[in-house]
């Protein structure tokens, strides 16, 4: 069995869930730190040459999973594997950050949509191969056609 170990925490502006931008139209343009513990600031060595970062993270505060549930962009039950619910089987967050520097073990980020203190269980290096043109968003789709 794996068990997870955080890298480091989250230094966001927001300190309950109500705050954090949600729905159709949310804007994740919150900026803070991701402080890395210091026996894992070597593992940043050259992050500063790119621009943004994929963040996995812990939902720490979230209790119990959901399968189907309604979200709050359209109201319509879906299965938690087709949304961003906190309330999975897993407790895992993705979100991709923007670099705006680094001092030391802390980088300082643009695109935070954790609470104040989330644990940080690895950070990547945002990179894409896929054409814009041929992603599909699925339900989000039809509900911002709706919009």
């Amino acid at each position: 069995m794996f068990t997870p170990t955080p890298i480091g925490f989250v230094r966001s502006p927001y300190s309950q869930t109500s705050t954090i931008p949600k729905g159709l139209g949310a804007k994740h343009d919150a900026e803070g730190d991701l402080e890395i513990l210091p026996e894992f600031a070597a593992g940043l060595q050259d992050v500063e040459g790119f621009s943004h970062l994929f963040v996995i993270w812990v939902f720490d505060k979230s209790e119990g999973y959901q399968l189907v549930g309604p979200t709050p962009v359209d109201g319509i039950p879906h299965g938690v594997f087709a949304t961003r619910s906190p309330r999975r089987p897993n407790p895992l967050g993705l979100t991709v950050v923007e670099i705006l520097g680094r001092t030391e073990n802390r980088l300082h980020v643009r695109g935070l949509d954790m609470l104040e203190g989330t644990p940080i269980l690895d950070l990547k290096p945002y990179m894409s191969s896929i054409a814009a043109e041929k992603l599909r968003r699925g339900w989000l789709d039809v509900a911002e056609a709706k919009g």
